[in-house]
């Protein structure tokens, strides 16, 4: 405290001060209540009850209610000022004003009082200006108290609002507790988010930072990783920073409250930095989730893959993944032959439709040009004279080596919403199916090999043979036709071999023509084919051998003729694969015996 002034009344409002200040130091503190308190102070000093305490903004003139307070104040331009001038107005009249250091820089406090008279003419101008003085210092006392109760509260707040922020792997959770924090610390700011991040975020303010209408402060801000403030429009730019990145700006409009201290900025640069810290947290731990996911995808995928799977089992597989790991809408496997393409079975009926073969059509020439696997986050305006249905789409490619078989297509109908790392999810899974899938179609072909006639394409006797042994042991009832082609040797020595075998491949293709799905033909030896129909009746096994016959006849060239023998069983009294055999051959012998160009039907089990 000033020790110039020594008067007792000067040390009277001195050890007053004392005890009011005194009296806030321990309890939580209450500015209003200070300044009630120190009101009361004052009457008792200048023995009145009649006094005034105005608030008055710097930058505007006085609009007190009673036009003599405003002038009053407007005279006071001295830390104080005795009133010496007769008024009519009764009860109310001032006597004496002070003007003292306001709570806020751009507010000046005034007191106005009635002191009594004869206390007033007892007090010296030191007396007065001390006053004045002591009380300007309790106020700025009261406001460094009450700004550092501030900061302490803030950031025992901002400490709650990180340990919440970094205790979440939830982004809508961290967002909703920075506004819960600066609502708090600042109640009439406005708050609005700018995610870097394609998200839907429910129930709070957010948009996508969009780099075409984001003013100038706030691109400064996203860049360079800064506090940034636009004063025309009262905005403050705070990013939200992590250690790898920006994940977005914090807007604050303040132009309610006109002005934003150093203080506050750092607050909020403090909050959105720890905000940027928790969202990348929560980043880093979801795309470690979907690493780990992916990475159990591709283990579990090539486990599967590289058991004894078939061709057909093999892509069915692979759509099921990719239609559940990419929530595709429409999935395609594509194999090149030559200049032609074959849509796979397993494939999306889409692609056999004319907006999927523009599509298939589009991929070939890119992959062609190209060379490697490539996604489109917008098809419109790619395909030649057709509007997508789909507008997203990854294309990777099956390579065998440098060898392009074929390509997988995976689309999405909303625009842009395949991601990077879906991208290369798909090339790893298709790069390990290709093999798998490869693997399957030799093992295919080998099967088949196996059990085909390398000439006729028929089936080999040997698989004969033991499909019709299940179809004995499970089936009801059952044809077998053995067929002999008329006269072959004497095609031969006519015509030669490579004649005879290109009648043998004619017949073999005629009957498999006229046989059902479920039948079966055989090339039984040297001329001798056969044909077995599992489940069916003597009536229709003699009716299709009949029209088998008459094609035969008049579609070979040179035109040959064929006889044949045909054996019936039913589950009454079955025989046994070989009776089956011997009662058709011997039915074949009677054909041929007759005249050829026939059938003749054997043994008949009632």
């Amino acid at each position: 405290m000033n020790q110039r002034y020594e008067s007792k009344w000067a040390m009277s409002w001195k050890a007053l001060l004392y005890d009011l200040m005194a009296g806030f130091r321990d309890d939580l503190f209450d500015a209003e209540q200070l300044q009630k308190e120190w009101l009361c102070f004052v009457g008792q000093q200048f023995h009145t009850s009649q006094l005034r305490l105005f608030h008055i903004d710097r930058q505007t003139q006085p609009t007190c209610a009673d036009e003599q307070e405003s002038a009053l104040i407007k005279a006071v331009d001295a830390p104080y000022l005795l009133y010496k001038e007769e008024t009519s107005k009764g009860p109310g009249l001032y006597n004496l004003g002070f003007r003292l250091s306001g709570f806020c820089k751009d507010k000046q406090l005034y007191l106005l009082l009635n002191a009594d008279e004869e206390l007033l003419s007892d007090l010296t101008e030191e007396d007065l200006l001390f006053f004045a003085e002591e009380s300007s210092r309790l106020i700025q006392w009261a406001k460094d108290r009450q700004e550092i109760e501030g900061r302490v509260n803030r950031y025992k707040d901002l400490f709650d609002a990180t340990g919440k922020l970094h205790s979440s792997t939830d982004i809508e959770f961290v967002l909703k507790e920075i506004i819960a924090a600066l609502e708090k610390a600042f109640p009439l700011y406005s708050y609005h988010f700018l995610m870097a991040m394609e998200r839907s975020y429910t129930g709070l303010p957010v948009s996508h930072f969009n780099f075409d209408d984001v003013s100038e402060e706030g691109m400064a801000s996203y860049t360079k990783g800064t506090i940034e403030v636009d004063d025309i429009c009262s905005i403050l730019y705070a990013p939200l920073i992590g250690k790898q990145g920006v994940y977005g700006v914090l807007k604050v409009n303040f132009a309610k409250e006109g002005q934003l201290p150093e203080m506050k900025k750092e607050f909020i640069r403090m909050l959105a930095a720890a905000g940027g810290g928790a969202i990348e947290k929560v980043m880093l731990y979801e795309q470690s989730r979907q690493l780990n996911a992916d990475l159990q995808l591709i283990n579990d995928a090539s486990h599967k893959l590289n058991s004894s799977l078939r061709f057909s089992d093999v892509l069915s597989f692979l759509h099921a993944q990719i239609t559940h790991s990419f929530r595709a809408c429409e999935v395609g496997f594509i194999f090149l032959n030559g200049a032609e393409t074959d849509i796979i079975s397993g494939s999306s009926s889409f692609f056999l439709e004319a907006e999927g073969q523009e599509l298939i059509r589009f991929t070939v020439n890119q992959l062609r040009k190209e060379k490697e696997a490539f996604f489109i986050g917008e098809l419109e305006g790619k395909l030649e004279g057709v509007l997508p249905t789909f507008h997203a789409m990854m294309a990777v490619p099956m390579e065998q080596g440098t060898e392009l078989n074929g390509f997988c297509i995976v689309l999405r109908r909303e625009p842009y919403s395949f991601t990077f790392e879906m991208y290369k999810l798909l090339q790893s899974l298709i790069h390990h199916s290709t093999l798998a899938l490869a693997n399957a179609m030799l093992r295919e072909k080998l099967e088949k090999m196996v059990i085909t006639d390398h000439l006729t394409k028929l089936y080999s006797r040997g698989y004969l043979d033991r499909s019709l042994q299940k179809s004995l042991e499970k089936d009801e009832k059952g044809v077998f036709l053995l067929v002999d082609i008329d006269n072959f040797k004497k095609v031969n020595d006519t015509y030669g071999h490579q004649v005879g075998d290109e009648i043998l491949i004619q017949v073999a293709q005629i009957m498999k023509a006229a046989i059902g799905k479920e039948d079966m033909a055989a090339r039984w030896g040297g001329e001798e084919l056969a044909v077995y129909f599992p489940n069916c009746s003597l009536e229709e096994g003699v009716a299709t051998a009949e029209t088998m016959i008459a094609k035969i006849a008049a579609n070979t060239t040179p035109a040959v003729t064929v006889s044949c023998g045909l054996s019936f069983w039913s589950n009454e009294n079955p025989p046994s694969k070989k009776q089956l055999f011997n009662y058709a051959d011997a039915a074949l012998y009677e054909a041929k015996e007759a005249g050829k160009n026939r059938i003749t039907v054997g043994h008949y089990c009632k």
